[in-house]
C-alpha cells in the first residue's frame, strides 16, 4: 500500500465531498458529534486518569465516527452505534496507537522541559487557560528553543496519527505501519493539505462569527472531510469489514480485549 500523490486542488474536493457527506444526515451528525464531545469532556474531566484515558481511547472514538462515513459514502445510514465500531475489530491496536501518542505527548514534552521550557510545559499541562499577560510571558521568557522543539515535533506526531487509526481499521495495518504510511500521505501531499487547511481555517473565521453557530456545520465537516481526504490519498483495493448489520450484534473478534 502506498499513498498517492495529488494535485493541489485535491484539498478544495476533499472539502466539497464532506460536505456532501455532512448532507445526507446533517441533524444525526450534529448529534453524533455533541455526544462526542459531552462524552469527551465528562472523560477528561476525571482527576489524573481522565485525559491519558481519553488519549487512549481517540483512535478507537475516531474510526467509529469514520465508519459512519464509511455508511454513508457506500450508500448505508448514519447510526449512533457506529460510535462503537472501534470496539468490534482491531481493538487492541487502536488502543496502541493511542498508548503510542500518549508516551510521544509525554517525551515531547519533557524534550521541551530540558530545552528550558519548564514553567511553559506545566502551563500547558495543568489543563486551566492562564489568562494572566505577566505569568503567560514568564512562561514563554527564554522558552523559545522549547517552543520550535514543540512546534516541529507534535507536528510530526499530528502527520503521523492523521490517518493512522482508519489504516489500522479498514486496511488492517499494524500501528507502526499505519504511522509510517498517514507521515508519507502527508509529505508526499503538502500541496493539497495547505489548501485544505487554509480553506478549514477560513471557514473557522466564518463559522466563529454568528455566535458560533457554524461550527455545527463546521464540526462535522471536520471528519467528514478527513474520510474524504483518506479515501483520496488510499484508494480502496478491496472490502475488508463487516456489514453494519455484523457489527450491530456487537461480538468482539479475537484482536478484541
Amino acid at each position: 500500500m502506498e499513498a498517492q500523490r495529488l494535485n493541489a486542488l485535491r484539498g478544495w474536493e476533499w472539502i466539497k465531498h464532506g460536505y456532501a457527506l455532512f448532507m445526507k444526515a446533517p441533524l444525526l451528525w450534529i448529534v453524533v458529534l455533541m455526544i462526542c464531545l459531552l462524552a469527551a469532556v465528562m472523560l477528561s474531566s476525571v482527576p489524573v486518569v481522565g485525559e491519558p484515558l481519553l488519549t487512549l481511547l481517540m483512535p478507537v472514538l475516531m474510526v467509529g465516527l469514520m465508519f459512519g462515513c464509511h455508511s454513508l459514502e457506500h450508500g448505508g445510514e448514519l447510526e449512533l452505534a457506529h460510535l462503537f465500531s472501534g470496539f468490534y475489530r482491531q481493538t487492541s491496536n487502536l488502543i496502541t496507537l493511542g498508548g503510542i501518542s500518549l508516551v510521544s505527548q509525554f517525551a515531547i514534552f519533557g524534550l521541551m522541559m530540558v530545552a528550558g521550557g519548564t514553567a511553559l510545559v506545566s502551563m500547558l499541562m495543568s489543563g486551566n487557560p492562564e489568562t494572566d499577560p505577566e505569568v503567560m510571558m514568564q512562561a514563554l521568557a527564554g522558552a523559545g528553543f522549547a517552543m520550535l522543539i514543540g512546534v516541529v515535533l507534535f507536528s510530526t506526531l499530528m502527520m503521523a496519527m492523521q490517518y493512522a487509526p482508519m489504516l489500522v481499521y479498514f486496511n488492517n495495518a499494524t500501528p507502526a505501519q499505519a504511522m509510517k504510511l498517514s507521515f508519507s500521505a502527508f509529505t508526499r501531499n503538502i500541496a493539497p493539505m495547505l489548501v485544505y487547511i487554509t480553506t478549514y481555517m477560513f471557514l473557522a473565521i466564518l463559522a466563529s462569527l454568528p455566535m458560533l453557530l457554524g461550527w455545527l456545520v463546521l464540526l462535522p465537516l471536520t471528519f467528514t472531510s478527513l474520510f474524504a481526504s483518506y479515501c483520496d490519498i488510499f484508494p480502496p483495493e478491496k472490502e475488508t469489514l463487516p456489514s453494519a448489520e455484523t457489527q450491530s450484534n456487537f461480538k468482539p473478534d479475537k484482536d478484541t480485549f
